[in-house]
């Protein structure tokens, strides 16, 4: 049953690291890239490294994210 669970976050992983590089809006492919994240963090667990996991679960998802928001933040043009 593990190795089931397995097979299908590696394939849900593919098809998100796709659905992340097609993306038009950079929005959606953060949120898709949040996404990434919480796989990468269930295959871990699966393959018995909580610890691991759960830096993933924190600086992927927690700290990666707010740093590529802030980001496009200050990037995008201001309207006035």
């Amino acid at each position: 049953m593990i190795i089931f669970f397995i097979i299908l976050t590696f394939i849900s992983l593919i098809i998100l690291s796709i659905l992340i590089l097609t993306q038009k809006d950079i929005a959606q492919s953060i949120i898709l890239f949040m996404g990434f994240g919480l796989g990468n963090t269930i295959l871990y667990f699966l393959f018995s490294a909580p610890d691991v996991a759960l830096t993933e679960a924190v600086i992927g998802a927690g700290v990666g994210i707010v740093i590529l928001i802030s980001a496009i933040l200050q990037t995008k043009p201001k309207r006035t």
